[in-house]
């Protein structure tokens, strides 16, 4: 499930391309902001900028990466306005609106994006980038404007912080808990 390069074919428009981006574009604002709606509008925003300065871009370049740095430029921006707005300071209004996870894996999920929120804000962007949006560490330094090994420091030190908050000594320690392990591998016993 990563980005794939999106520079436009000859049979496609810039349209379809632009439509094509939207999933992985969202799911790097949701990651940035870290709430649905406001994640939509910036999405839209982009999107709405890149048409605007089309005539900006350079055919036979990565649309994907431009829209993701358009996408990111106005994140920060927006970042910037809002810095010193308080809202919801002591987290009442937000503990309202919350409800218990009804799953392990929901419990999990949860953990993860808080202890992705404890990162520093470059080094969550770079993972997030080359981790869950499959862009490659250039492609990564481009949209991040600075130099790749910026980046590949950057991945691997987000890498190692989560991996100290969330208790990860290998790789066992991944995927499903230690009793659901044990029912897959007598499943899967059974069948051979």
């Amino acid at each position: 499930m990563g980005a794939r390069k999106m520079s436009p074919p000859k049979n496609k428009n810039v349209r379809e391309v632009m439509l094509a981006a939207v999933p992985s574009l969202r799911a790097f604002a949701i990651s940035l902001c870290g709430n649905v709606d406001r994640a939509d509008d910036l999405v839209q925003e982009a999107l709405l900028r890149a048409l605007a300065n089309l005539d900006s871009f350079q055919p036979g370049t990565n649309m994907s990466a431009w829209l993701f740095t358009i996408l990111r430029n106005l994140f920060r921006s927006e970042y910037r306005k809002r810095r010193r707005e308080v809202e919801d300071v002591d987290g009442s209004y937000a503990e309202q609106l919350t409800t218990l996870p009804e799953q392990t894996s929901r419990l999990e999920i949860d953990e993860f994006r808080e202890a992705l929120k404890l990162l520093p804000p470059e080094q969550r962007e770079a993972l997030i980038l080359v981790g869950a949006s499959g862009f490659s560490y250039e492609e990564a330094a481009q949209i991040c404007e600075c130099a790749v090994g910026t980046i590949k420091s950057r991945v691997n030190r987000a890498r190692s912080r989560l991996a100290d908050i969330l208790s990860i000594e290998d790789a066992s320690d991944f995927g499903p808990d230690r009793e659901t392990r044990a029912v897959v591998n007598v499943s899967g016993s059974r069948r051979s």
